[in-house]
């Protein structure tokens, strides 16, 4: 059946979908890639000229009218839609409705699930108290397509999925690192860091998490009694653990001005989210500035979660598509043309640079 493969990418112009998207274009075993988004970016439609039809289709998750007619006729799913939110900004019950309400069903499919909530892997064991509402709801979500791993289809087939775990994913239209740049500008080219050097934690760049859900995807179809039903973290050769030294290293080649600073105390981050909260409540009739942290999110990130793995080798021959000098220079290439048009930073970020 190569070359007659209908595959669909839900959040496709999103951070990681729209890589996918890029990628699954590219196959000529696949005839059409269907991106289904709440928005419709040109960059997506740009990938139509490529050998496989990219079709783009507007939509909510929550619809279900909607994402069953995206879903007809289609063989592989690659879930990607999401509401991401680490500041409190979304309520639980809309990422809720989002991240596991609109979860679809019909068509074997692969699916990420950003590494916040507690769960094990086959090669790979953690626990942990989930403290983000954002991890909870992907939490929730990865329970469900685990589960349903099996399901009997109404054609008569057998529902295959698996579970795929970016952790800290890095590379070009990574918001947290366009934030950081402008903090750093802010605080004359320091850039200062919150978790303790000790802290360790995997790093992955987003052209490499979205190969391996390309390759996932490819072989749970050839290979189902391997894969169905298991989960896989996303891993490359990304040097450091270290969460401060890599975004030094990606933030300084794009700019060489911009060096290291010193370590936050969380006692001292502590006190100020406590601060703003209560400026927050005093002001509220007048202004309501947005959270730029909140103790979970702090939690989170003073926390090491790494691991070691082979496993996405093992089962289906992945290898990272992009180095790390090539996921670097990529980002760093990136972000310098993206400097020019950032503006200045937001008033949270201002505020926070006044503290540190």
């Amino acid at each position: 059946m190569d070359g007659a493969w209908v595959y669909l990418v839900t959040g496709g112009c999103g951070f990681v979908g729209e890589r996918i998207v890029e990628l699954l274009s590219q196959q000529d075993y696949i005839k059409e890639v269907r991106v289904f988004d709440s928005v419709a970016r040109e960059e997506v439609e740009k990938f139509s000229p490529a050998p496989t039809r990219v079709t783009v289709m507007r939509g909510d998750i929550r619809d279900p009218g909607a994402l069953l007619a995206a879903m007809r006729g289609v063989h592989v799913v690659l879930h990607t839609a999401a509401v991401v939110d680490y500041r409190n900004m979304v309520s639980f019950w809309e990422m809720r409705a989002v991240n596991v309400g609109g979860e679809p069903r019909p068509g074997p499919w692969a699916r990420p699930c950003p590494l916040t909530g507690p769960g094990h892997g086959p090669d790979t064991q953690y626990t942990g108290e989930v403290e983000l509402p954002y991890g909870k709801t992907k939490a929730m979500a990865e329970k469900i397509v685990l589960e349903a791993n099996g399901a009997k289809l109404s054609n008569g087939g057998t529902l295959r999925t698996c579970v795929l775990r970016p952790n800290t994913v890095y590379g070009e239209k990574a918001g947290f690192l366009q934030e950081m740049y402008l903090l750093a500008r802010a605080r004359r080219g320091v850039l200062n860091y919150l978790e303790p050097e000790d802290t360790e934690r995997n790093h992955t760049y987003v052209g490499n998490v979205a190969w391996m859900h390309v390759l996932a995807a490819r072989h749970l179809q050839l290979k189902a009694e391997l894969l169905a039903g298991q989960v896989y973290y996303c891993y490359d050769d990304t040097p450091s653990r270290k969460g401060f030294l890599v975004r030094h290293q990606l933030l300084s080649s794009a700019d060489p001005s911009l060096r290291l600073g010193s370590h936050i105390p969380y006692w001292k981050m502590w006190l100020m989210i406590q601060l703003h909260r209560i400026i927050r409540v005093i002001l509220s009739p007048f202004w309501r500035p947005q959270p730029f942290l909140n103790v979970p999110l702090l939690n989170t990130i003073v926390t090491t979660f790494s691991f070691e793995t082979d496993k996405a080798s093992r089962h289906f021959g992945y290898k990272p598509l992009f180095t790390w000098q090539e996921s670097r220079l990529r980002t760093a290439q990136w972000l310098k043309a993206a400097a020019g048009s950032l503006g200045p930073p937001q008033l949270h970020s201002r505020t926070l640079s006044l503290f540190l």
